[in-house]
């Protein structure tokens, strides 16, 4: 297994290195925040190790644009702040834990190898329509062999969709499944993230699998493909 470290203690990522390493995980580090973000985009790690407190790009904001990009590897942000505040902005940004420094290692080991044994537990089937294929856990779209890049919430509406293939989902019913309580209050949200959607799929005469219901909201129908 793999993880990625982003801490700009030397110190104390030599230190994690070397844990992680007798228990026969791969560790690469990074010391800032622009850096560790670009390492993370490659989706080859297992888990990553954020600091909050990062030159530059804080851990908060490269956990923002990391799920923006919608890449779901598991999160387990550290930081010297213990205010719950600090704890519930990691976790609403994206976290999937958090610690508090200074840490025992056994326990973030611990932490470490429960969010990759959940994350692997969650694996759920691909979803397909036709050609299109959308694989929640990976976050990829492909039709055929080929990539479709989805952000994130485009990804989170399409997937809605298809896992209830014909079933009509009104625009607050979607908004409560994709934006949650980061809903901003723009009445034509859904339909806009709908229309980026479409533009994605229309070169592969896909954007017809999104179906306007008028007056309701969206569905997926998927047509018999030969």
């Amino acid at each position: 297994m793999k993880l990625l470290v982003i801490e700009d203690n030397h110190d104390l990522v030599q230190v994690l290195q070397e844990g992680f390493e007798e228990h026969d995980y791969a560790v690469e580090a990074a010391y800032e925040g622009e850096t560790g973000l670009n390492r993370a985009r490659s989706g080859e790690f297992d888990c990553i190790v954020l600091d909050v407190m990062l030159p530059g790009m804080d851990g908060f904001e490269l956990i923002d644009r990391f799920r923006e990009e919608g890449h779901d590897t598991p999160v387990i942000m550290l930081t010297a702040k213990d205010a719950v505040d600090d704890r519930v902005e990691g976790l609403n940004r994206g976290a999937d834990d958090y610690l508090i420094k200074p840490f025992d290692f056994k326990e973030l080991l611990a932490r470490v190898n429960a969010l990759i044994r959940r994350h692997s537990e969650q694996r759920r089937p691909l979803l397909k329509c036709g050609p299109l294929t959308l694989d929640p856990v990976a976050r990829e779209c492909c039709v055929g062999e080929t990539k479709v890049p989805l952000r994130r919430r485009e990804f989170d509406i399409l997937e809605l969709l298809m896992r209830y293939e014909n079933q009509v989902f009104t625009r607050d019913k979607i908004i409560s499944h994709v934006w949650q309580k980061e809903y901003d209050g723009t009445s034509n949200v859904v339909d806009v993230h709908v229309k980026y959607l479409r533009d994605k799929l229309r070169p592969f005469n896909l954007d017809v699998v999104v179906v306007t219901v008028r007056g309701v909201g969206y569905k997926v129908s998927c047509p018999d493909y030969d």
